[in-house]
């Protein structure tokens, strides 16, 4: 299965404000993920109007996840964000699909999406990122002496 463009977006601002508590701008997120900051703006508002993050206006204002953003699972964020009906396109140039009436390819489609997103159900957005280890971690290596 392939997301669109925007589910794409949408999922790495998610995973940018996991790793940040603080307020970012959209412009900073668009930045972090490298996408046009209008791509951006469309997805924050989405995910906005999802309670997935919150949003404070203002000369100090910007975005942050909520904690309904952190525990949202991946599969339940698509398919929000997932507006298309049909997975397969059953339209011609000419009308409806000949094939439409016996054909099994749309349920079968539509089976194998929820499918992907039920095997993303036991992903959370918090869970898509580690973030850094605050200190270095010591490591001593030991070696072994052949006899």
């Amino acid at each position: 299965m392939r997301i669109n463009a925007f589910s794409d977006v949408s999922l790495r601002v998610l995973m940018v404000l996991s790793t940040e508590r603080e307020l970012l701008t959209t412009r900073t997120i668009a930045d972090a993920v490298g996408t046009p900051y209008n791509h951006v703006s469309k997805a924050v508002l989405k995910l906005r109007q999802m309670g997935l993050v919150e949003a404070v206006r203002g000369r100090a204002g910007g975005v942050r996840i909520s904690d309904a953003g952190l525990a949202a699972t991946v599969g339940g964020v698509l398919r929000i964000l997932d507006d298309r009906q049909d997975v397969a396109d059953c339209q011609t140039d000419m009308g409806d699909c000949p094939l439409a009436h016996g054909c099994g390819l749309r349920g079968a489609l539509t089976l194998a999406r929820e499918a992907f997103y039920a095997s993303l159900d036991n992903v959370t957005v918090a869970s898509l990122v580690r973030a850094p280890s605050p200190e270095p971690v010591e490591v001593t290596l030991l070696t072994s002496r052949l006899a």
